[in-house]
């Protein structure tokens, strides 16, 4: 799951508390803050500075938070005060909210009524209600405000949504073609974290089927394993980041989260500590996935392995009727994000 939803709230009873915690939010990538006085420090550039007042969220504050229609945060305790709630969502109006009891049914209720983007807003105390309030629907609220004291709570916050991952369905897909793709620039990922055998990266040259390309954790007789590695592919594909959202390879940078995934592994979040674009021969992977053929172009080498049937295929050994693993995802994306819209992707 992604920061930009996060508002870190700076809510420690000292200035001092809350400078520390600002710069650890800053460290751990966090760019929208809250606090209920004007700025201590100034927003550096890039980020999104937020009011709270005795009345709500402030979106757009001015100097002393004067400015700027406040967002009414209501407590939800119980069912009776959810209607009017669901209601003022689906005349697009924003609201925030807050719990005091059940969070999960009745925040997937005001997901379903929200009429507008950017209206559903929730406000809590508790780090563990970040992933639930993100992910609800597959959609969750638009921001989520999470009160932090200290800045230990921020590490807590950036742990939850490391381990939100979406779930993969996983598929096997008939290889059809296998063609040299001439010289073209591909992009190793190195990651901060050891990936087993079977773990990679989920690549592809369309949103609607991404291949599984293994790590290096098994070397060569040429090379050493380097399980930290995926030589990912050509730097148009697609991946899959953490947050279920796809971003194209060229660019990727260091710290991004991406989902390492594994058919006998599961799925994580993984960190993103360097990339290597380098020009290399590519041959071309085609395979069948329902009606339709979808490509893969990766570097032409005994290291570089797609998932198979049974275990990862070094690609200079895939032929056709080789069956490779892989995921289907929604197909529309739009800046990386899942959109309800017709695409046709060649």
């Amino acid at each position: 799951m992604t920061t930009d939803r996060v508002v870190i709230a700076l809510t420690a009873p000292s200035a001092e508390a809350r400078r520390a915690t600002l710069a650890r939010a800053r460290r751990r990538g966090f760019r929208r803050f809250a606090t209920a006085d004007p700025p201590e420090v100034e927003p550096a550039p890039g980020e999104e500075r937020l009011g709270l007042t005795p009345d709500g969220i402030v979106p757009a504050p001015g100097p002393t938070f004067a400015k700027g229609e406040p967002i009414p945060v209501a407590i939800v305790s119980g069912p009776s005060e959810l209607p009017a709630v669901a209601e003022a969502l689906r005349r697009g109006r924003p609201v925030g909210v807050r719990w005091r009891g059940e969070r999960i049914l009745p925040l997937e209720t005001l997901v379903a009524a929200r009429a507008a983007p950017g209206t559903l807003w929730v406000v809590t105390d508790r780090a563990t209600d970040v992933p639930a309030a993100l992910g609800a629907l597959e959609h969750g609220a638009d921001a989520v405000v999470v009160e932090c004291g200290s800045p230990e709570s921020v590490d807590e916050v950036e742990a939850l949504l490391d381990s939100a991952v979406p779930a993969l369905a996983w598929e096997l897909a008939p290889v059809t073609r296998v063609a040299p793709a001439g010289v073209g620039d591909r992009v190793i990922v190195d990651t901060t974290s050891l990936l087993a055998p079977d773990e990679g990266l989920l690549v592809g040259s369309a949103a609607r089927f991404l291949f599984l390309v293994a790590s290096e954790a098994v070397g060569s007789r040429y090379t050493r394993p380097r399980p930290f590695r995926v030589n990912a592919g050509s730097a148009h594909l697609y991946t899959l980041l953490a947050n279920g959202e796809t971003r194209y390879l060229s660019e990727l940078v260091p710290g991004d989260s991406v989902l390492a995934a594994g058919p006998t592994t599961g799925s994580r979040a993984v960190r993103v500590g360097r990339v290597k674009i380098e020009r290399r021969p590519l041959v071309l992977v085609e395979a069948e996935h329902g009606s339709r053929r979808y490509t893969v172009f990766v570097q032409e080498a005994e290291t570089v392995r797609l998932s198979g049937e049974r275990a990862p295929v070094p690609v200079t050994e895939v032929a056709p009727g080789t069956r490779v693993r892989g995921v289907g995802l929604a197909p529309a994306r739009h800046l990386g994000v899942a959109v309800a819209e017709a695409i046709d992707e060649r």
